[in-house]
C-alpha cells in the first residue's frame, strides 16, 4: 500500500463533491504537488492517482484550479460529465488517472506534436487486471504511450500496468500490451477517437497516426512534464489558474500550513450519501465509423 488516504465530502455525483487527499500520517496534501513522481526512480516506477476506476463513467479529474486540488467531477454547460459508451465499450476501458508532478504546459508547444499542453498533469491507463479504487495511489511501469491532439492540444496518454498486477513482469515495452492483450491497444485509440462523438464534436486526431511510442520514448515525455511542472511550483512560469497550493515542496513559494489546508476542507460541505446515477448514463452509442 502507499500510505496515502483519502477524505470524501459532499456526496458523489453532486457538483459539490470533492475527494481530497492525506498522507500517510493523516496530513492534507495536493495529490497533483505532493505526491513524488516516482514511487522508485531506480526502477523507473512512478506514482499513479486513480480518478477513474475501470467500467465506470462519471468523468472525475483532479481539480487544478482549486486549493490542494481535490479530485471533483468535470462539469460541462451547467452538467456533471459522464463518458458516453461507445459501442463496444462500456465507460473507461482502464484504471485512468495522472502521474503526480507533471504538468502539459500550455505555453510549451511540443517539438513531436507541434500542439500546446493541456494545462493539466499527464494522463496514464492503467492495463492491470484489478479495478482500482477513486482516489487509490498505485505504482505503476510505464510501457507506452498515446499522443492525443484534443480540441488542438497535445494530451498524452502513458499505457502503464500495476507493478502489483500478478503479470506486471511479463511486461516491460508497449510490444508485450500488444502480444498479451490482443486488441487492446487498438481499443484504446478507437475508444480516445470517438469518446466525444456522442457530444456532437468530431473524432479526435492523433500524432503518429495514432501509433503508439514505446517505454523510453515516453519516459523522456513524462521527465519533460515534470520539468514543467517544477517551473510552475517554483514560479518560474506562469501556471495562470492553476493552484499551486502545497505542504512539502520546500522551494516553492505556495508552501502553505497544515493549518491552512484543514481550514480549506473545513469550507467544503460534509461527506454524504451519492446522488443516482442519471439513467441515461447507461445508453450505448452506436454509430458508423469514419
Amino acid at each position: 500500500m502507499s500510505g496515502y488516504g483519502v477524505e470524501e465530502r459532499a456526496g458523489p455525483h453532486s457538483p459539490e463533491y470533492r475527494l481530497f487527499f492525506k498522507d500517510g500520517a493523516g496530513r492534507y496534501i495536493s495529490p497533483f504537488h505532493d505526491i513524488p513522481m516516482y514511487a522508485d526512480a531506480g526502477k523507473n516506477v512512478f506514482n499513479m492517482v486513480v480518478e477513474v476506476p475501470r467500467w465506470t463513467n462519471a468523468k472525475m479529474e483532479i481539480s487544478t484550479k482549486e486549493p490542494l486540488n481535490p479530485i471533483k467531477q468535470d462539469v460541462k454547460k451547467g452538467k456533471l460529465r459522464f463518458v458516453a459508451n461507445v459501442f463496444p465499450h462500456k465507460g473507461y476501458i482502464w484504471n485512468y488517472g495522472a502521474i503526480p508532478q507533471t504538468w502539459e504546459d500550455p505555453g510549451h508547444k511540443d517539438e513531436n506534436t507541434g500542439c500546446c499542453g493541456d494545462n493539466d498533469p499527464i494522463d496514464v491507463c492503467e492495463i492491470g487486471s484489478k479495478v482500482c479504487s477513486r482516489g487509490e495511489v498505485i505504482q505503476v511501469k510505464v510501457l507506452g504511450t498515446l499522443a492525443l491532439i484534443d480540441e488542438g492540444e497535445t494530451d498524452w496518454k502513458v499505457i502503464a500496468i500495476n507493478v502489483e498486477d500478478p503479470e506486471a513482469a511479463s511486461y516491460n515495452d508497449i510490444e508485450d500490451v500488444r502480444r498479451m492483450k490482443p486488441g487492446y491497444l487498438e481499443a484504446t485509440v478507437d475508444w480516445f477517437r470517438r469518446y466525444k462523438v456522442p457530444d456532437g464534436k468530431p473524432e479526435n486526431q492523433f500524432a503518429f497516426n495514432g501509433e503508439f511510442k514505446g517505454k523510453n520514448f515516453a519516459l523522456d515525455v513524462i521527465k519533460g512534464t515534470h520539468e514543467h511542472w517544477k517551473a510552475l511550483i517554483t514560479k518560474k512560469t506562469d501556471g495562470g489558474e492553476i493552484n499551486c497550493t502545497n505542504l512539502t515542496v520546500s522551494e516553492s513559494p505556495f508552501c502553505c500550513s497544515q493549518d491552512c489546508a484543514k481550514a480549506t476542507v473545513d469550507a467544503t460541505p460534509p461527506c454524504k450519501a451519492a446522488s443516482p446515477i442519471p439513467p441515461e448514463v447507461d445508453k450505448w452509442f452506436y454509430y458508423q465509423k469514419n
